[in-house]
């Protein structure tokens, strides 16, 4: 008796879930690449990325060979450097070396913490058109289509997003036209 009471009980809670997620959750998916990738400012990222590059993580490079160069030879000369700043400068070498072997790794997340940083901007206006589009259109998800295996193309507020940001699509080439 006590186990049909416990099998009711879970039947009704499964039925119960299964009415209130029907009811309640509407999913929608969007490229929000694709999104971005038409917003006006995107394009000259990648132009302000690489100015970031050779102004300032190609320069600090060169400034940190520079200063190991400069310490590491102060340190090997044992005739014209005391012995107190060779031990500080000893101190000090293997936090060169380790910058400089690790180099393109801190070269990668300055380059990607700069891309973040200028297209937080851009993320944001995307997202603020999302949550209206969504909103109007009564939905309570909004998932990344790179998440979705499986998905109705009448849930796909990528054209809605859009229209809402006033972009325009680039013009597609049409299948099957001659080419030059």
């Amino acid at each position: 008796m006590k186990k049909l009471k416990v099998l009711a009980l879970a039947i009704c809670l499964v039925v119960a879930a299964n009415q209130v997620t029907a009811q309640g959750t509407k999913i929608a998916y969007l490229n929000i690449e694709e999104v971005v990738g038409l917003m006006p400012g995107t394009a000259k990222i990648d132009s302000l990325v690489e100015k970031f590059v050779v102004d300032t993580i190609d320069v600090e490079y060169k400034v940190l060979l520079e200063n190991y160069q400069f310490k590491d030879s102060a340190y090997r000369d044992s005739t014209r450097t005391p012995k107190s700043v060779r031990d500080e400068i000893a101190k000090e070498l293997p936090s060169y070396i380790y910058q400089i072997t690790n180099w393109n790794q801190i070269r990668e997340q300055a380059i990607q913490n700069k891309q973040q940083e200028l297209l937080a901007p851009i993320y944001r206006q995307v997202m603020d058109a999302v949550k209206a589009v969504s909103k109007e259109k009564n939905y309570t998800h909004v998932l990344a289509r790179e998440a979705l295996i499986v998905m109705p193309d009448a849930d796909n507020i990528t054209d809605a997003v859009i229209t809402k940001l006033r972009l325009t699509r680039p013009a597609r080439p049409q299948q099957g036209a001659a080419r030059p």
